[in-house]
């Protein structure tokens, strides 16, 4: 698992984290949503008609927090229920509290109880009859006037009715109706609101892998390459340039004049999707890797360093590639030739490597 804290607008201090809590939760918690694609993030989850204390672990085995919500509301306590069944495993605690009203009529909730930004939703509503009273009780639910479920008729071994995608946008109403003929009133016993987050997709994993040998590589890497190297898009590690949708790779490398000693890893090599590397201007040793995987490198700034050996042959495969600067090296042997047949090649040997020939 990998976690990242980034600074944002709110604050002007450093990010930092206290302490982080994994939950092994079943696998039939809110499985409607795709978590390739989406992501939760709890907006409010709570207990109607309880005016009591939040209801937690050990009554709901996952420890999700369920708030109370029954102050200035018609709540009402009972016992009589056998919930089963349902896969988001709701506590039983919860069902032995409700909303409702004492007859036929229609009954709104301003819930959640603050403003909403514009975004999608997952929504979860639970309902449970007392055994004692299961009869006649069919309503339907709405949400902001809108039909969100017809003709529900709560049963005793309970039921949740969720959407797993919802538009929402300031303040929330939930209408239960009574339908015509209904000789009780309806009711609500808990509700789950989240916000569904599109994921931003992760850096391709063979990326992720290479640019990690390559910190390794350097005796100084940059303090901020940790984590994922282009996520979020606005804390990519230094130096490096990312493009893709769902599939991130790295498309650049830009580490000009930051004083990196060390050596340039063969792992460079796997970043296939590298148009661009500038590494001039540091304090780099050993020799130049084998490059010629990169099959769009476009330009390779080595200079100024203190690079040794040969310049590999293979560069001249790499048929887009149109400036290579390696000036100021310790480079030795021969130019190869297929470099110097390039007309459109913009080649740079000079000043610097007095032991390299043409």
């Amino acid at each position: 698992m990998s976690v990242c804290l980034a600074a944002n607008s709110l604050t002007d201090s450093d990010p930092f984290i206290s302490a982080l809590e994994l939950v092994l939760v079943s696998d039939s918690l809110y499985n409607s949503t795709d978590f390739n694609i989406y992501g939760l993030t709890l907006i409010t989850r709570s207990s109607f008609g309880n005016n009591g204390s939040i209801i937690k672990y050990p009554d709901d085995e996952f420890d999700r927090y369920w708030e109370p919500y029954g102050q200035h509301s018609p709540a009402e306590s009972f016992s009589h229920v056998s919930v089963s069944g349902i896969w988001n495993h709701p506590p039983a605690k919860v069902f032995r509290t409700r909303l409702t009203v004492p007859k036929p009529e229609a009954m709104e909730l301003l819930w959640p109880p603050a403003p909403l930004p514009n975004a999608t939703y997952y929504i979860a509503l639970y309902f449970a009859d007392d055994q004692n009273s299961f009869s006649g009780r069919t309503f339907n639910i709405s949400i902001n006037d809108i039909l969100f479920y017809p003709n529900l008729n709560v049963a005793p071994a309970g039921m949740v009715v969720f959407a797993s995608q919802w538009p929402l946008s300031g303040i929330t109403k939930i209408t239960l109706t009574p339908v015509i003929g209904s000789s009780i009133g309806p009711l609500i016993n808990a509700g789950e609101v989240f916000e569904v987050l599109p994921l931003g997709g992760k850096t391709h994993t063979r990326d992720v892998i290479a640019l990690e040998k390559l910190k390794e590589s350097f005796k100084n890497p940059p303090p901020d390459w940790n984590g994922d190297p282009c996520l979020p898009p606005q804390y990519q590690w230094t130096g490096v340039t990312c493009a893709g949708g769902s599939r991130i790779r790295v498309t650049s490398l830009n580490l000009t004049s930051m004083g990196l000693s060390g050596s340039i890893s063969p792992s460079i090599a796997r970043l296939t999707a590298l148009n661009g590397i500038w590494l001039a201007d540091n304090n780099l040793t050993g020799s130049i890797p084998d490059l010629s995987s990169l099959s769009i490198l476009e330009t390779l700034h080595l200079e100024d360093n203190q690079l040794s050996g040969e310049i590999p042959p293979s560069l001249g495969n790499i048929m887009s590639l149109n400036e290579i600067f390696l000036q100021n090296n310790n480079l030795s042997g021969q130019i190869p030739s297929n470099l110097l047949g390039k007309p459109t090649l913009n080649l740079r040997t000079t000043p610097g490597n007095p032991l390299l020939s043409q």
